[in-house]
C-alpha cells in the first residue's frame, strides 16, 4: 500500500514539475529504472508494484515526440542515446531474468511499442536487431505462459516490419552452434570492428550471465546490479557529440552486407522467428494459435530466396503442418454420412467458431471435420503466398508424410461404409484446394505421374485403377461419389489431369479394337461405308452438302492412324461406328441432342456433329465479318 502511495505522489511531483529538454528527460527516466536494481533489495516484489512500467512508457513517448519534431529519417538525441548506451540489451537481460517479477512482460510491450510507433527503420541498427534475436528466443519457450500474449504481439510487429522490407530477414537468419554458448560468442564476433563495446558494460554482461543461474535462489537484483552499474558510470563518463552519427552509421549493417552473410551460411542456419512461431502455435489459445498462422504466414511469403531455404530445409514447418493434417483426419469418425460432408458449409482457416447450440444439432464428427478442413485450407492458404522454394517442398511433404501414409490406405480399403466416406472425404478435398503446386501434388497422387500411353494389363499406379474401378462399384453410392470426384477433379487447372485421363491413350489411338477381320466385319463396312447407313447426300438434312465443303474425305470411314510398334493393325480399316456407339454409351439420354429423335446412334450422331461444325463456321464467318466491315472499317475511313 505504502509503494501505491510513493509511486502516485512522484508522478503527482513529475506533472507538476517543469517540462525539460527531451534527452534530459529520457535520460532521467532510463537513470530512475537503472536506480531500482542499485537501491532495492526486495526482488520479489512484482514490478506493477513500482515505478519501472510507467518510466518505460515516458522513455517511448518522448522518443515518439521528438521523431515528430524532426525530419522524416532524422536521428535525434534521444534515440542516439538508446542505441549508443544499448539500452534494449540491457532491457533484454533483465527480461530474460525476469527481475522484479513481470519484466518479461513489459520488456516485450516496450519492444512491441518502440517498432510499431517509431516509423523510422530500427531493425537494420546492430543494437536492436541484436537484441530483438536475443528477445525472439525467449518467446515460446513455455505453452501457455503468463507472457504469452505479449510474445505474440511482439512476433507479430517483427513479422510486420519484415514484409514492409524483406531484405531485413537475412539479419534474422542466425548460424547455428553446437552450444547456446557458443551461439552467443559466435554472434559476438560478427559484430564489426567498427562498433566499440566498452570493456565495463562487457564485464558487466558476463557478470550477469554468471549469475544468471542463481535469480532463482533470490539473486535477482544481484545479477541486474551487475549490469546496471558498469552503464551508470560509463554514462556520466561519457559526452553526447556529432560524433555519435558516425558511431551510429557504423552501428548499422547495409542490406548487401546481410544478404552475403546469409548466403554464406546458407546450410546451417536457424531461423528463430519460425522456430518460435511454430511453438506458439501449438498453444491451447486459439487466439495465439491463429496470430502465429498469421506471423507464419508473412514469413513465408517473403520474396528472398535465402529465407526461404532456410525456412524448408532448417526448421520443422513443414512437419507441423503434416503433422497436424494428419492427427486431424485420424480423429475424424470412421462413418461419416456422405451428404453431409458434402453440404457442409466452406471453412476457412481462423474462422472455425462453433458453438454449444450448433453442436446439439451437428452430425456426428462436424465438429472433427470442421477443425481437418480449417487445418487444410490453411495450408492451401500458405502454400498459395508463398516462396515459390517454399511452397513446392510444404506441398511435397504433405504429400509424402500425409496423403501417401495416411489417405492411400484408407482410399484402398474394401470396407464399403469406409471407401464411401475416404472418398466422400476426399471429393470435399479437391473441391477447396486452389494453390497450385498443392494441386499439382495432389494430381500425382492420384494419377500418377506417368505420361506413356496405358497398356493392357498396366498397373502402375494402383490408387488410379482403383479409383476407376470404383466408378463401376456393385454400389451405387460409390460409383456416383466416385464419378462426381472425377467431374470435379477435371474442372481443375491442371494440365496433367487432362492428359493422364484423357490424352495418353489418345495420341496413338490405343482405343482402337485392332484384330484380324472376320465375315461379320466385312459385312459392316462395304465401300467404305457402313452397311444400312444413310447416305447423307439423299438425307433431306444435308441438302447443302457438296463435295467442296464435306468435313471428311471419301475414304474417311478407312483412315487409320499410323502404325506403332506397340500397335499393329492387319487389315487398315478403322471400326468407327464401334468407338462412336461406345461413346455414346456412357452418354446420358438428356444430353444427347437428338433425345427426342429414335434411333440416336451412329448416323444420328454424324448429323449433329455436321450440323454442329456447320453452325460454328457460320457464327465466325459473321464475327469475322463484323470485325472487318464494322468498327475497323470505321477506324480506317
Amino acid at each position: 500500500m505504502f509503494t501505491k502511495f510513493t509511486n502516485i505522489l512522484q508522478q503527482a511531483v513529475e506533472a507538476l514539475a517543469p517540462s525539460l529538454p527531451l534527452q534530459e528527460d529520457f535520460v532521467f527516466h532510463w537513470k530512475a529504472i537503472t536506480h531500482y536494481y542499485i537501491d532495492t533489495s526486495d526482488d520479489k516484489a512484482p514490478v506493477t508494484d513500482t515505478n519501472i512500467p510507467s518510466h518505460l512508457d515516458q522513455m517511448l513517448d518522448t522518443l515518439v515526440q521528438e521523431e515528430n519534431e524532426r525530419e522524416s529519417g532524422e536521428t535525434g538525441p534521444c534515440m542516439e542515446y538508446l542505441l549508443h548506451h544499448k539500452i534494449l540489451e540491457t532491457l533484454y537481460t533483465l527480461g530474460k531474468a525476469d527481475c522484479p517479477p513481470g519484466m518479461k512482460q513489459q520488456v516485450l510491450i516496450f519492444y512491441t511499442k518502440l517498432l510499431g510507433r517509431i516509423k523510422q527503420p530500427l531493425l537494420p541498427h546492430i543494437n536492436v536487431h541484436r537484441p530483438v534475436q536475443k528477445l525472439i528466443r525467449l518467446c515460446g519457450e513455455v505453452l501457455a505462459a503468463p507472457t504469452e500474449n505479449e510474445e505474440i504481439q511482439f512476433l507479430c510487429i517483427v513479422c510486420a516490419k519484415l514484409k514492409q522490407d524483406p531484405y531485413l530477414v537475412n539479419f534474422f537468419l542466425e548460424n547455428k552452434s553446437p552450444t547456446r554458448g557458443a551461439s552467443s560468442r559466435k554472434t559476438e564476433v560478427d559484430i564489426p570492428n567498427k562498433t566499440s563495446v566498452p570493456e565495463d558494460l562487457a564485464s558487466g554482461t558476463e557478470q550477469a550471465r554468471s549469475s544468471e543461474s542463481d535469480t532463482s535462489t533470490g539473486s535477482c537484483n544481484a545479477s541486474c546490479r551487475a549490469v546496471i552499474s558498469p552503464l551508470n558510470s560509463s554514462s556520466k563518463s561519457s559526452q553526447h557529440s556529432t560524433d555519435q552519427s558516425a558511431s551510429l552509421d557504423s552501428m548499422t549493417l547495409s542490406p548487401q552486407t546481410a544478404a552475403a552473410r546469409s548466403s554464406d551460411h546458407n546450410q546451417n542456419q536457424n531461423y528463430n522467428l519460425v522456430n518460435s512461431l511454430i511453438n506458439l502455435s501449438k498453444s491451447p489459445d486459439g487466439r495465439i494459435v491463429v496470430k502465429a498462422s498469421e506471423g507464419l504466414m508473412l514469413l513465408v511469403s517473403l520474396p528472398e530466396p535465402a529465407a526461404a531455404k532456410c525456412l524448408t530445409d532448417n526448421t520443422s514447418l513443414c512437419q507441423l503442418l503434416t503433422e497436424r493434417l494428419g492427427t486431424l483426419y485420424r480423429a475424424l469418425p470412421q462413418s461419416i454420412d456422405a451428404m453431409d460432408i458434402e453440404s457442409l458449409e466452406s471453412v476457412n482457416w481462423g474462422l472455425d467458431s462453433y458453438s454449444h447450440k450448433e453442436d446439439a444439432a451437428a452430425f456426428p464428427g462436424k465438429r472433427a471435420l470442421i477443425s481437418f478442413l480449417s487445418w487444410l485450407d490453411y495450408c492451401d492458404q500458405l502454400i498459395k503466398e508463398a516462396h515459390k522454394l517454399t511452397a513446392v517442398a510444404l506441398a511435397r511433404a504433405i504429400r509424402e508424410r500425409f496423403l501417401v501414409p495416411v489417405m492411400e490406405p484408407q482410399l484402398l480399403q474394401t470396407s464399403e461404409i469406409g471407401i464411401l466416406t475416404s472418398i466422400s472425404l476426399l471429393n470435399r478435398i479437391i473441391r477447396q484446394i486452389t494453390s497450385n503446386a498443392m494441386l499439382r501434388e495432389l494430381v500425382f497422387f492420384l494419377l500418377g505421374e506417368q505420361r506413356q500411353p496405358e497398356a493392357a494389363g498396366d498397373n502402375k499406379h494402383q490408387l488410379r485403377y482403383r479409383l476407376i474401378e470404383h466408378c463401376d462399384h456393385l454400389s451405387d453410392e460409390i460409383s456416383i461419389m466416385t464419378l462426381r470426384m472425377f467431374e470435379h477433379l477435371l474442372q481443375k487447372p491442371n494440365e496433367h489431369i487432362i492428359y493422364s485421363m484423357v490424352l495418353r491413350n489418345l495420341e496413338e489411338r490405343n482405343y482402337i479394337e485392332n484384330k484380324p477381320p472376320c465375315q461379320e466385319d466385312k459385312d459392316i463396312v462395304e465401300n467404305g461405308q457402313i452397311a444400312g447407313a444413310v447416305d447423307l447426300e439423299e438425307d433431306p438434312l444435308f441438302t447443302d452438302l457438296s463435295p467442296d465443303n464435306r468435313l471428311l474425305g471419301s475414304n474417311w470411314l478407312t483412315a487409320s492412324p499410323p502404325p506403332t510398334p506397340d500397335h499393329t493393325k492387319s487389315d487398315g480399316k478403322t471400326e468407327v461406328h464401334k468407338i462412336v456407339n461406345s461413346f455414346l454409351c456412357l452418354v446420358p439420354d438428356e444430353a444427347k441432342s437428338s433425345y427426342y429423335v429414335e434411333g440416336t446412334g451412329y448416323d444420328t450422331y454424324l448429323r449433329d456433329a455436321h450440323r454442329q461444325v456447320r453452325q460454328v463456321r457460320i457464327l465466325s464467318c459473321k464475327s469475322e465479318s463484323l470485325t472487318i466491315d464494322g468498327p475497323m472499317s470505321n477506324a480506317l475511313s
